[in-house]
């Protein structure tokens, strides 16, 4: 049975194009996914993103406990902080790519993929040990992120805590109008925003408010499309087509979340390995020179050599040219470099560019 957030029939009054989107129903596009993009880029961009998962670690162990199955370092976070880390399998891919909230000395908050959130949850809870305990709390919470230049302006007039103290990558305990938040300077666009988690009944009441107040300074609902085409402008990993369970943090390009020096975790072992032997392959981004538009999975060569697949490729609006992810070869990965895609059954011209392909002027 399809899940619905509490936001559902607010999006469908919004006139949004509901889609099917792993078991859940959720809003696409809005009034189109150029204009909603731009939004973001330019003003604001209010996003529902309920459907993401919520996991609770607590108890006297916590902390190693979260060293253990993440592979970032858990010890760097005081509370308030959060960090973007990964579920590692023992042969160094991915579980899941996730964020951890510090919420206390003994309690973490993992945010987890929509799609994985079962699969995350059955995965700690077969590797606890120790006096830690895991509970699943995502039917306890909605999600809505406001990104954009404007989001800390529109947010600020419903808080009762300073959105200036709050830095990246930390939160804080306060209220949206009448509700209970963690309200966090997170978000997966690119852009300066916050993610604010609460209860389910208040989502419909905080989702009007910002709605309202972020309308006539230029805010616009944005759905899973902008949502996509963001990120990957922002080269943020999608797990499912940019990660998954045959692909290992190195060749991913996030050596940024491996901490090697913090001592054991699950996948440590196979990825000092993959590290002491060197990766075959790695995750890069790239332009079409070319005509036409590469999309997830379409094929690419060197001479007749298939040399990869496309795991994120789109038009990108805020750019205005043809971008996309891939892995290749390790000897074809430096800036510069070029190959060909198959586009529905001609041959383009792409060239490896440095990435991120956009990042925000602060």
């Amino acid at each position: 049975m399809i899940r619905k957030t509490p936001l559902n029939e607010i999006h469908k009054k919004l006139g949004a194009r509901m889609i099917e989107f792993v078991g859940w129903e959720m809003p696409v596009q809005y009034s189109g996914v150029i204009e909603e993009h731009n939004a973001v880029r330019g003003k604001a961009g209010l996003f529902d993103v309920s459907h993401m998962g919520e996991i609770q670690i607590r108890g006297r162990d916590a902390l190693a406990f979260v060293q253990k199955i993440t592979c970032n370092d858990a010890s760097k976070l005081t509370v308030g902080k959060v960090q973007y880390s990964a579920l590692v399998y023992p042969q160094g891919t991915f579980v899941d790519d996730i964020l951890v909230y510090r919420i206390s000395d003994d309690e973490f908050m993992l945010c987890v993929n929509a799609a994985n959130t079962n699969k995350d949850y059955e995965w700690i809870r077969n590797h606890l040990n120790g006096s830690v305990e895991a509970v699943n709390r995502s039917t306890e919470y909605s999600q809505i992120a406001i990104q954009g230049p404007l989001a800390q302006e529109i947010l600020s007039s419903f808080v009762n805590a300073d959105l200036t103290s709050i830095g990246y990558y930390r939160f804080a305990m306060g209220k949206v109008g009448k509700w209970d938040a963690i309200i966090s300077r997170t978000g997966y666009t690119g852009e300066d925003g916050f993610e604010i988690y609460s209860s389910p009944e208040s989502a419909p009441d905080i989702w009007n408010m910002l709605y309202e107040a972020g309308t006539p300074k230029g805010l616009k609902a944005a759905g899973l499309a902008a949502r996509d085409t963001l990120r990957l402008e922002a080269k943020m990993a999608l797990y499912g087509n940019d990660i998954d369970d045959t692909t290992t943090v190195l060749e991913a390009d996030l050596m940024f979340i491996l901490k090697m020096e913090k001592g054991n975790f699950i996948g440590r072992e196979a990825l000092q390995k993959q590290m002491n032997e060197g990766i075959k392959r790695k995750l890069v981004g790239f332009e079409v020179t070319g005509k036409g538009i590469a999309r997830h999975g379409y094929q690419a060569y060197a001479g007749d050599r298939k040399v990869g697949m496309v795991t994120s490729g789109t038009f990108a609006p805020y750019l205005q040219k043809s971008i996309g992810l891939i892995y290749l070869p390790l000897e074809m990965t430096a800036v510069g470099m070029e190959f060909e895609i198959d586009i529905r059954g001609k041959r383009t011209k792409a060239i490896v560019v440095p990435t991120p392909f956009y990042k925000r002027k602060k």
